[in-house]
């Protein structure tokens, strides 16, 4: 369920009329319904009810808008994060640090010590080496980290290939038969705190047998760690559960349903469970707004050309992502386009053959569940300038992101010396 409903003949988010905000702050442009976000939060929460103190940890990487993360912090989430950037994000927005756990393959030192700094929660290990470098960068600070190795549980999430995290020869994680050796070696080293378990399968799952598979072969590691001595009292399941974006096809399994497979494959751990919902929060809670800048003619059907880009929104280029586009003041008239944008590459193609609302130039679309892996993985390929993103509350609505003047992008370009002294 989302915020975002017809009214008065416009879409609107909670409500405000999307057109006023295109209007005022020009297009494309984000636009995030705090409702949703709040809702879908106690609705994650709701579906751990059973367990013990579960660890919330928001995907920072779906969507690391400070006014995004506030939301979250206000509603007492941890965070995930992958970065350096990210930690710094978080604890800006107010999320306590000793809730945030830092993933990632490609951790550096600098990374490590700045969550050391800052007194994070737990640092998700991902092979031998990388124990071993935070092992000295701990040491040398005088602190002690507490670690989790992520093990990687050979299991094919079942989802894009470019989003599945957990198969054999997937770069993340430390092979399933090498965790009790990673696990022995790292109790030696000096400056590390062994606590915990890691595993995450990969994003948009629907479906939950692949989790269940997962878990169930952690539970087995979890016994064999504790045999050997291991005092493990955290298990990070990761995240990755999807959300609704073609309406034609099944709905992935609601938060409700995981939560009860989660509670009976993990019955009996003596654990605190951590969880990184990510695309489940926010996914739903966001649109794109565009506008039409005209109606090409095509050989089988009209090309929609709008002034949103795949430098915008790249899952449909990256992906082949399908997200529902929508006319923000429909007239109930409906055709069969291909909705591209002005990039110079084939590849800025939103959607082909979509039967869809007609639409006309001037016209305003929303690309919806467009609030996870959206405004983040924005560029300014083409020398575009980043899109601008607005927070809604109620009838209240605010920029949160402004779109930075193509003068200051411009202007971030130096010359070398020898080029500027020609042109002197």
């Amino acid at each position: 369920m989302d915020h975002f409903s017809l009214r008065d003949g416009g879409l609107h988010a909670e409500d405000v009329d999307l057109t006023a905000i295109a209007d005022a702050v020009g297009t494309p442009v984000y636009v995030y319904s705090t409702a949703t976000i709040e809702r879908h939060v106690r609705v994650f929460r709701d579906a751990l009810a059973a367990l013990r103190d579960p660890w919330v940890c928001f995907a920072v990487k779906a969507n690391p808008n400070r006014a995004v993360l506030a939301t979250m912090a206000a509603m007492g989430l941890g965070a995930d994060v992958v970065s350096g950037g990210e930690l710094l994000r978080a604890v800006g927005a107010g999320i306590d640090p000793t809730r945030i756990i830092f993933s990632g393959v490609g951790k550096t030192a600098e990374e490590m010590a700045l969550g050391l700094a800052h007194g994070i929660g737990q640092f998700n290990i991902e092979s031998e080496p990388e124990a071993e470098m935070l092992s000295q960068v701990a040491a040398a600070a005088g602190r002690v980290a507490p670690i989790a190795f992520r093990v990687n549980p050979a299991v094919d999430a079942g989802t894009h290939g470019k989003i599945s995290t957990g198969r054999a020869d997937d770069k993340f994680g430390v092979a399933y038969d090498r965790a009790e050796a990673a696990y022995a070696r790292a109790a030696e080293l000096p400056g590390l705190h062994v606590q915990g378990i890691a595993v995450h399968i990969g994003s948009q799952l629907t479906d939950l047998a692949p989790s269940r598979a997962a878990f169930a072969r952690i539970g087995t590691l979890l016994g064999a760690l504790r045999e050997r001595g291991h005092a493990i009292a955290t298990v990070d399941l990761g995240g990755g559960l999807g959300v609704p974006y073609n309406p034609a096809l099944p709905a992935p399994p609601s938060p409700a349903a995981y939560g009860a497979m989660v509670a009976e494959v993990t019955a009996g751990w003596d654990v605190r469970l951590a969880f990184e919902p990510g695309r489940v929060i926010v996914g739903n809670a966001g649109v794109l707004l565009a506008r039409v800048i005209r109606v090409k003619e095509g050989v089988a059907h009209p090309f929609i050309v709008v002034d949103a880009g795949m430098n915008d929104l790249l899952r449909p280029s990256l992906y082949e992502a399908w997200h529902d586009i929508r006319a923000v003041r429909p007239t109930g008239a409906r055709a069969t386009a291909h909705v591209v944008g002005p990039i110079c590459e084939t590849g800025d193609t939103f959607a082909r053959d979509r039967e869809m609302d007609r639409v006309a130039a001037g016209d305003l679309v929303a690309f919806m569940t467009a609030g996870a892996y959206g405004a983040t993985m924005a560029s300014t390929y083409n020398s575009r300038a980043l899109t601008p993103e607005v927070m809604v509350r109620g009838s209240d609505w605010a920029v949160v992101r402004a779109r930075e003047p193509l003068e200051a992008l411009l202007a971030a370009d130096r010359l070398p010396p020898w080029i500027e002294g020609e042109q002197a």
